[in-house]
């Protein structure tokens, strides 16, 4: 089957694993823009992604737009709205852009109003699992008056779509407010697990807790939690710093939600990550010795309260 020709704005971990699978699944166009394609840092992996996946990197907004009808927007959190609009004057009433990323209800809208101002149709989506290893079958949320045409476009593809609402931001609350506790569970379980190693009390304050929430391994859920942070602590925080501009929308201090973002975002500027070349090991033990290993060694930075989104000079989701 050759299907709708699809477009990636931004092509890190999100776009490559969604695209890739797309492929797989039969879709014969899928390109891609980074902005970031040629950026020393950055261009190795994007590189890779191209290679592995089977997805043509093109070398300009207006590129993409013309290979295009379907666009996928995947980035990080803070170039969104900045995505949008670099990719706006080239917009068509045949494009139909899907805003993917995790942002707030407000940035959803704004980056609509960006899109139907230009006459192309606009969809909010919201991934609701970890892309890897599920890839485009990852489960999404859409929004928007368009987001029956999305849903029927890509299901043929094995994409697990469903649409919530036609009022754009109402996929972004389900996705942020999940996120206080999912997130900021991480944070929590971070503090908890370099405490308890500190003092010996690891297994003695996870069995307890087995015994109070039957059905959970939290020595387990301890060495998952604490390597999500590890890999992916400044994408977590930027979305975490989204859910509290969320809260304070509407009136609510975000008190523990920016303090989830701060630890998420302390764990991102110690690299625990870069201590075990991307790859962290399946135990809490090893990752909290790696944090300590770190902050002995002067590399870390006391976290600061941040008033806006983590963001970065890319296109990398």
């Amino acid at each position: 089957m050759s299907g709708p020709s699809i477009g990636f704005i931004g092509f890190g971990e999100a776009g490559f694993h969604i695209a890739r699978g797309l492929r797989e699944a039969g879709l014969e166009t899928v390109i891609a823009y980074d902005i970031n394609a040629d950026t020393p840092g950055f261009r190795d992996r994007i590189r890779r992604h191209e290679n592995q996946s089977g997805v043509r990197l093109v070398a300009t907004s207006e590129e993409l737009a013309d290979g295009s009808d379907i666009l996928l927007s995947v980035v990080v959190a803070g170039a969104a709205i900045r995505a949008a609009e670099q990719t706006a004057p080239f917009f068509q009433s045949r494009h139909l852009y899907a805003d993917l990323n995790s942002v707030s209800p407000t940035v959803k809208q704004s980056v609509h109003s960006i899109v139907t101002n230009q006459g192309a149709r606009f969809v909010e989506a919201t991934i609701m699992s970890p892309i890897s290893p599920l890839g485009h079958r990852a489960p999404m949320l859409l929004a928007g008056s368009s987001a029956a045409e999305l849903l029927e476009a890509m299901a043929p593809y094995g994409m697990q779509m469903e649409v919530v609402s036609d009022k754009v931001g109402s996929a972004a609350s389900v996705k942020l407010c999940r996120s206080i506790i999912v997130k900021g569970l991480e944070a929590l379980m971070v503090e908890c697990a370099m405490a308890a190693c500190h003092y010996g009390a690891d297994e003695r304050v996870f069995s307890s807790l087995d015994k109070s929430f039957p059905g959970l391994d939290w020595g387990k859920l301890a060495s998952y939690m604490t390597s999500r942070v590890a890999m992916h602590g400044e994408r977590r925080a930027g979305e975490m710093n989204e859910a509290a501009r969320m809260l304070e929308a509407i009136g609510i201090e975000p008190i523990m939600a920016q303090a989830a973002a701060n630890r998420q975002e302390w764990c991102a500027r110690l690299g625990v990550g870069d201590a075990f070349d991307g790859a962290p090991p399946e135990d809490y033990r090893a990752i909290v010795s790696a944090i300590y290993k770190l902050i002995e060694s002067d590399q870390a930075e006391p976290a600061q309260p941040t008033a806006s989104p983590v963001t970065e000079d890319s296109y990398n989701g």
